[in-house]
């Protein structure tokens, strides 16, 4: 397999060639795989990020013959993945931020080393894990895309399969709510 030309080109080009070419896969894997990684961990633990992150690519290879190849962008379609898979761990995310919340150290971190690639210790305290704790899931999924995976109000959409005034009406309620929460001291 010749790398260069595969890494130049976009993800709707790499998953179409894929079909007659599977190895080609592994690029868009490459490319994604990292901030996937991230995103799972900082809402699952770092156990439960690989398993997601490899169930998600599984999904996404399995229905890659179903991707809009008129989105030269893969990072909504995967993140929609994830999103799912993290939705059917909701308990393990519930866990995690109690946990969180009791001993004031993320699960995921290790002594002396931040999440992943140094992000600041999940940007997460004991209060703001509490409030994400208390959102209702769907306005949570959309809130961490937005701030976590970087998503656009338009990505978050084609992630979730939902409409853009939905992602603004959720985002803005679930900040609305993190905002009051914070206020208060809680």
């Amino acid at each position: 397999m010749t790398i260069p030309r595969e890494v130049e080109a976009d993800d709707a080009t790499l998953i179409e060639r894929s079909l007659n070419e599977p190895e080609l896969f592994a690029v868009l894997f490459d490319r994604h795989a990292p901030l996937l990684h991230r995103y799972a961990a900082r809402r699952l633990g770092a156990g439960e990020a690989e398993d997601v992150v490899a169930d998600t690519f599984l999904a996404a290879f399995q229905h890659r013959g179903d991707y809009d190849r008129g989105r030269s962008d893969a990072r909504p379609w995967l993140y929609g993945i994830a999103s799912n898979l993290i939705g059917k761990r909701r308990r393990t995310e519930q866990s995690l931020y109690r946990a969180y919340i009791r001993s004031g150290v993320h699960p995921a971190e290790t002594p002396g080393r931040q999440v992943e690639d140094g992000l600041n210790t999940l940007a997460v305290n004991r209060p703001l894990a509490r409030a994400l704790l208390r959102l209702k899931p769907d306005d949570r999924s959309v809130l961490l895309l937005v701030a976590w995976a970087e998503l656009s109000y338009q990505e978050v959409a084609d992630a979730l399969a939902i409409p853009p005034g939905t992602v603004a009406s959720r985002l803005n309620r679930a900040r609305n709510q993190i905002r009051q929460a914070l206020g208060q001291g809680e």
